[in-house]
């Protein structure tokens, strides 16, 4: 009778002490993304998403009328960003800092670099006023604007039909967030989350054991991989920047080289990459990150690797819903 005992032990014992499967430890870290990401209780309506689709491919909304969010974040042909290290104005100037992705950034927890904006109704106000970059002098001027066109006049009493004044600057801030709540960008990686083993090839498959591996999900997590944490750059490595990122915003000294942590969706899109957009290799910011963030010196193929896995996040582009008015 023991040895039966003991026999069905050693028959169950592999099973039992079986270690979760790569799929499993993905979906420990992980989350496909939603089909939109619309404020808890209060979701978008198609008057606001149009009156945002509108507003966001608007030159008017610049001093000289040259330049719309589509400008820094091309929808159609720069899956959200603009390829360039670091963005011209409307009128003058560069900004400071690489335009990211727009794309799923309503998952992220902050925005901005310096994650000065919690939300991207609160974010989408900010460059309409930005002197560097759409310059318009307040938002009054942006309503007055706006008020003038009788194809505004219309959509904002679509969206906002309880209002009897409604071109307001709280409602384009609203709206352009509306709209940029349903940019979502379904990718193979997603379908592999939800359990589809196929969906990844056999290098990007390597890339995500790497990436599990060396603790990258530590900083890139969640369904955007990214976007929720604030960390300061450099944690194994020094990394020289004369941009002091979150502490240009709080001036706490806690903050100093603070950054939000980037998506890393359709981050093989987007490049050049960091916040100041000095590196243009995707290959070269993976290795730097290795040595920065992880105190790792990978190897030309973990590099290569991890690259694979990254492709998995190249998403598939809205084009109805991103269609220019």
């Amino acid at each position: 009778m023991r040895r039966k005992a003991w026999l069905f032990v050693l028959l169950i014992w592999p099973v039992s002490a079986q270690a979760p499967s790569l799929l499993q430890r993905a979906q420990k870290a992980f989350s496909p993304l939603p089909l939109r990401m619309d404020l808890k209780n209060k979701p978008a309506s198609p008057a606001m998403i149009e009156l945002g689709r509108h507003l966001f491919y608007e030159k008017q909304l610049s001093l000289n009328n040259t330049m719309s969010c589509n400008s820094c974040h091309d929808l159609r042909y720069g899956f959200g960003a603009d390829g360039r290290p670091t963005s011209p104005g409307a009128v003058t100037g560069r900004g400071t800092r690489n335009a990211p992705s727009v794309y799923n950034a309503a998952l992220h927890t902050w925005q901005f670099w310096d994650a000065r904006s919690q939300t991207v109704e609160a974010q989408a106000g900010s460059p309409l006023t930005n002197p560097i970059e759409m310059a318009m002098p307040d938002g009054y001027e942006v309503e007055k604007r706006l008020q003038g066109i009788p194809t505004y006049r219309k959509l904002f009493a679509a969206a906002y039909p309880s209002d009897p004044q409604p071109v307001r600057y709280a409602y384009v801030m609203e709206a352009l967030g509306a709209f940029e709540r349903g940019l979502v960008t379904p990718a193979p990686f997603d379908r592999y989350l939800e359990g589809d083993e196929t969906a990844l090839d056999s290098q990007q498959l390597k890339g995500l054991e790497h990436f599990l591996r060396m603790g990258c999900v530590e900083c890139h997590h969640g369904p955007a991989l990214g976007g929720s944490e604030l960390r300061k750059l450099g944690r194994k490595e020094p990394f020289v920047s004369e941009d002091r990122g979150r502490y240009q915003a709080t001036h706490a000294a806690a903050d100093d080289g603070v950054f939000k942590v980037p998506s890393l969706r359709n981050v093989c899109q987007t490049g050049p990459y960091y916040h100041n957009g000095q590196v243009r290799k995707l290959e070269e910011a993976v290795s730097l990150m290795g040595r920065h963030e992880c105190g790792q010196q990978l190897t030309p193929q973990e590099v290569a690797e991890l690259c694979d896995f990254l492709t998995s996040l190249t998403g598939e582009i809205p084009k109805d819903y991103v269609s220019s008015p």
